[in-house]
């Protein structure tokens, strides 16, 4: 049996945004029944923002939770933005999916593409599937494949199965699927290695909303309580912190100090370079 986070559960058993919207701007549509999941996408385009979004799916309870999640996690957004989100987002949202549920994110992905790439009219229903296909079972072609290897640095073909379900039936398409992995893979390390290193991936807000959190509760407070003191993270704003002081830190004069050169400093250092800690 899988472990479901917390928050999973609360989107299966109560998933938000659920339905169509009669005049959607923009539908996208993934799966199929046949295959044992599909999803169906609606979005509300207002001034280049999506306003709202709603879905329909069949499918198992983390295709209903990450459908859920992905409607609460557009609205707002312009389109662009709304592009930027990754399967891995949807994931991080609900607090992580078993592995063997990963590509119910991805369908999340895929379906939100659709519906932009409908919105825009770059789409149309009868549009053939790009590449060949690889898995018959489940309809998965070599450049869905490929770009879920890329994205999400898959390295087994139990991987590729996890978030493409390509190999998960009949099982005859394992040998292309593992020729596919082999030549991806050799790809992406020849890329590294002509390739010099770079600056260090930019956080989402949502990763940086974590991380953050994760630093106070295991590293800062601790410290601070150890004095008398807390510290409460109030909120995150890109790159601004905002947290309030407790107990004798509250109090102390030097608390400008505390959150500057402690504070700041050690959530730079890990999280973000430009993060600026302001005390709510």
């Amino acid at each position: 049996m899988w472990d479901y986070t917390d928050k999973v559960k609360e989107h299966f058993l109560n998933p938000k945004n659920v339905g169509k919207i009669e005049d959607a701007d923009g539908v996208g549509e993934v799966g199929s029944l046949a295959c044992g999941d599909a999803l169906r996408l609606f979005i509300k385009v207002e001034d280049g923002r999506i306003v709202d979004a709603r879905f329909q799916t069949f499918g198992c309870g983390s295709a209903i939770a990450s459908s859920s999640a992905l409607t609460e996690m557009v609205k707002g957004k312009t389109l662009d933005e709304a592009l930027q989100i990754t399967n891995k987002d949807i994931a991080d949202y609900l607090g992580g999916l078993p592995k063997e549920k990963m590509h119910c994110s991805v369908m999340g992905r895929e379906a939100l593409e659709a519906a932009i790439n409908n919105y825009r009219g770059i789409e149309t229903p009868d549009q053939p599937l790009e590449g060949e296909v690889v898995c018959e079972c489940f309809g998965v072609t070599d450049v869905q494949i490929r770009r879920a290897i890329e994205e999400n640095d898959l390295k087994s073909v139990e991987d590729v199965t996890h978030y493409t379900k390509a190999g998960g039936g009949c099982e005859r398409c394992l040998p292309d699927i593992e020729k596919i992995l082999a030549e991806v893979r050799g790809a992406m390390e020849t890329r590294a290695e002509r390739e010099p290193p770079g600056p260090p991936a930019r956080l989402t807000n949502l990763q940086r909303i974590q991380k953050v959190q994760q630093v106070i509760d295991e590293e800062i407070r601790p410290s601070l309580q150890a004095d008398g003191g807390d510290l409460e993270l109030v909120d995150v704003d890109g790159t601004k912190v905002y947290v309030s002081l407790r107990g004798t830190c509250s109090n102390c004069p030097s608390s400008q100090i505390t959150l500057k050169s402690g504070v700041e400093a050690r959530l730079r250092e890990v999280v973000d370079p430009d993060i600026q800690v302001l005390e709510a």
